[in-house]
């Protein structure tokens, strides 16, 4: 992804109204500035949560902050005030899209609702982003990305099968939510071309984490059976875990009983192909435990490197268990332009992880640093105050 800001952009001339904080908004709102969005990043007087969230800090900004708010322009409104709320409704009416998490009400009490935005502006398109959306029982209930994992019931699937439920390394309920507001959003966007009009999207952390349940909820759907944890194993594939080697842990992804031959065949153990507790993946997954007993004795024998280097010959999936370190200094990572560079004007050169949306035409670009808190908010209400509302 070239960092070059100078290449045309999808979403040139969209202005974005984001009034979300902390992970899921922002991370919504960074991706559509990196498609080319002016995002204007509406902050309290106190700023955005996560702008305390650490260490680690650099120059005062925090780490967390810097992940999720590039191609953004900071403005400082104290929506309390009369005055905050008012050039919060200009920016709202001059505006393509807005997108808020606050709990239900809180924008209609300042005068932002839906309804009432798009009673003048009917081509606005405005995403809400709730934990639990805005029907059902849980509607007024905060949204928290660990609360969600609990009750939605990833927890419950992941960690060792005698161990506790265990979450997920990064707040993936929020990041997916993200992911699936932009879907919306540019859906949402097509719509408008087509007939003039916007709508209001309704997204909550917990509908998504439902949808990427995937073929667990589709298990427990078709079958009644309640998914259990499996470590770092896979309940409908075997084998397809991690095993320990002489130097440190593998990835093995034996995902079909061709994958299944080739590996005895790499690791010469015609043996375990002959015995027929193993013959089909069926097989395997009812026989799971003394097959994994076998193959982490036979791991044990040589280094990652020399596993991987026979299994790759041998087309078989594998793959090394890498630190954040490993990944993000990678030559991969790096052939990939996945780390990129923006200048920071209290920072200098800041790193940060690039756009995975590699659109050859039109590739996303780091135009500005994360903002600083208020950083544009004499920018953008001088712009306002000359803006005309467009329907």
């Amino acid at each position: 992804m070239p960092n070059d800001i100078s290449s045309p952009q999808p979403l040139d001339g969209i202005l974005v109204a984001d009034f979300s904080r902390v992970l899921a908004g922002p991370y919504c709102t960074m991706m559509l500035g990196d498609l080319g969005a002016d995002v204007v990043k509406v902050e309290s007087p106190e700023g955005d949560d996560t702008r305390r969230w650490g260490p680690p800090y650099v120059e005062g900004e925090s780490a967390y902050y810097l992940s999720c708010n590039r191609n953004k322009r900071s403005v400082v409104l104290d929506l309390r005030s009369d005055e905050g709320r008012g050039w919060a409704r200009k920016l709202a009416l001059q505006s393509d899209i807005l997108v808020e998490n606050f709990k239900l009400g809180t924008m209609e009490r300042w005068g932002l609702g839906y309804e009432e935005l798009a009673r003048e502006k009917p081509g606005l398109v405005y995403c809400t982003i709730s934990g639990y959306g805005r029907t059902g029982p849980n509607a007024d209930l905060p949204g928290y990305d660990y609360v969600i994992q609990g009750a939605g019931g990833i927890m419950s699937v992941t960690g060792e099968p005698d161990g506790p439920p265990t979450k997920v390394g990064v707040a993936i309920v929020d990041l997916t939510a993200g992911m699936f507001a932009l879907s919306s959003i540019l859906a949402a966007l097509r719509v408008r071309d087509m007939t003039g009009k916007g709508q209001r999207i309704d997204i909550s952390l917990f509908d998504s984490h439902l949808a990427w349940l995937a073929n667990v909820g589709s298990s427990y759907l078709v079958s009644g059976e309640v998914p259990a944890r499996y470590g770092n194993g896979h309940p409908n594939i075997v084998p397809y875990e991690t095993f320990r080697t002489a130097d440190g842990w593998l990835v093995l992804a034996v995902g079909n009983d061709r994958q299944w031959r080739r590996f005895c065949e790499a690791v010469e153990r015609g043996d375990l192909l002959q015995d027929t507790r193993w013959t089909t993946n069926s097989d395997r997954v009812r026989n799971r435990e003394p097959l994994v007993a076998v193959l982490q004795e036979l791991f044990l024998g040589q280094t990652v490197g020399e596993w991987l280097a026979l299994l790759e010959e041998h087309d078989v999936p594998a793959g090394p268990v890498n630190s954040v370190a490993d990944a993000l200094d990678s030559p991969l990572t790096q052939a990939r332009e996945m780390v990129q560079e923006v200048e920071h004007p209290l920072i200098g050169p800041l790193r940060m992880v690039g756009s995975p949306l590699h659109l050859e035409g039109t590739p996303p670009a780091i135009r500005r640093h994360p903002p600083m808190l208020g950083e544009h908010t004499d920018e953008v209400l001088r712009e306002l105050g000359n803006r005309e509302v467009e329907q």
